[in-house]
């Protein structure tokens, strides 16, 4: 039986959504860049994308949202989104990191084994991962999530190649030979958070509504204190 998947994400600059005609492929699915518009276009973009597949909510066997990392507020909404959505139909979700998401589209895009994704944290930082493509394709966790200034950055000299904001702010990155930065991937697209889905939803990684959880990496920002203040 095929699963019925509703994807999205709204952790960055981009709003997108995505469901799935079946376990591996897009039913419909819509992609924007509307920096601060999220909260006013995300739940009419989900009922119109269910509209357009002719399903309902409650048809949906589980939701995949984007928990990070972004933006708070983006992230705060991915979550809150899609708690409200599980709550009223009863359907577990997945979270799926905003980096992996990245990392898939240029696995599904390009073939590549190894993806440097990276998404400009601001603040002189970056937030990194490398991953690697597992025997099914599917864009695996090297090590950790970090967020790290550029300068301290060491990529191995293994080709790769690079997705995401942080290598187009800075493009000293990637400038080695053995790294190719994909121009036109530097936003999470949600339709390549199906495929991963659909995996973890096969290891019985799905949690409940409540258990939602976002994932910030840079949990605390430190302000610099004025004189005389606390």
């Amino acid at each position: 039986m095929s699963l019925k998947i509703l994807a999205l994400d709204a952790a960055t600059e981009s709003l997108s959504a995505a469901i799935s005609a079946d376990s591996n492929n897009v039913s419909v699915s819509h992609f924007e860049v509307c920096p601060q518009e999220h909260s006013q276009k995300i739940l009419p973009l989900v009922e119109s994308l269910l509209t357009e597949d002719n399903i309902k909510l409650k048809d949906l066997d589980v939701i995949a949202f984007g928990r990070g990392p972004g933006s708070f507020t983006g992230v705060r909404i991915s979550v809150a989104i899609t708690q409200g959505l599980a709550f009223s139909a009863n359907i577990p979700v997945i979270g799926i990191s905003t980096l992996q998401t990245m990392a898939q589209q240029a696995i599904d895009e390009t073939g590549a084994k190894n993806v440097y994704a990276a998404i400009d944290a601001r603040m002189s930082e970056v937030y990194f991962a490398h991953y690697r493509a597992d025997e099914d394709g599917i864009a695996t966790l090297i090590d950790k999530e970090i967020v790290i200034k550029p300068e301290l950055l060491t990529l191995d000299s293994e080709e790769a190649v690079a997705v995401g904001t942080g290598f187009e702010t800075y493009s000293s990155l990637h400038q080695a030979d053995n790294i190719k930065f994909l121009t036109d991937i530097i936003l999470p697209n949600a339709k390549y958070m199906l495929k991963i889905a659909t995996q973890l939803h096969g290891k019985g990684e799905c949690v409940s509504a409540s258990q939602a959880q976002p994932m910030y990496v840079r949990d605390t920002v430190t302000w610099q204190k004025l004189p005389g203040k606390e």
